[in-house]
């Protein structure tokens, strides 16, 4: 039951920064509950595969893949751009602690000097960062690769 709690109370929190930068946007009125619902379900998603033990940037990987369906499915429904649902709804799976944590670490070996201990920090949480980002970036052109090609796949 706490689970479930957490989920919910985690798609609620995704929901609020999908709506706001959807407004940031200038979305139009009647796709924010869409920006809305593709954030928390993305986010949602990524919640439950790493409580189930999947890396953060595998499921990543898979919430923004499913924002990106869920776009697509979205904008051939209601005849907007995929972007219009899709780009906001990414927003609240950035890696903002690891690039942060990152930057600290890089700051303090500027002002400290250099410590294995933190030149792994900043490693760690660099690469950490890059490939959440590459993660949000390849799922979310994943629609655009498999619908959206003029040749075949293989």
């Amino acid at each position: 039951m706490s689970l479930l709690l957490a989920l919910l109370e985690d798609m609620f929190f995704a929901m609020i920064p999908a709506v706001g930068f959807a407004l940031v946007f200038n979305v139009p009125a009647k796709a924010l509950k869409y920006c809305a619902y593709g954030g928390a379900i993305g986010h949602g998603l990524r919640f439950v595969l790493m409580e189930s033990g999947m890396a953060i940037e595998w499921a990543t990987l898979a919430g923004a893949t499913t924002i990106g369906f869920l776009g697509v499915y979205w904008s051939q429904r209601f005849l907007a751009h995929p972007k219009v649902f899709t780009v906001a709804a990414i927003i609240p799976m950035i890696p903002g602690v690891y690039a942060f944590k990152a930057m600290i670490a890089l700051v303090t070996i500027n002002n400290q000097g250099y410590t294995p201990t933190l030149w792994a920090s900043l490693m760690e949480n660099l690469i950490s960062a890059g490939f959440i980002l590459a993660a949000l970036a390849i799922g979310l052109a994943m629609p655009g690769l498999l619908f959206y090609r003029r040749r075949p796949v293989i």
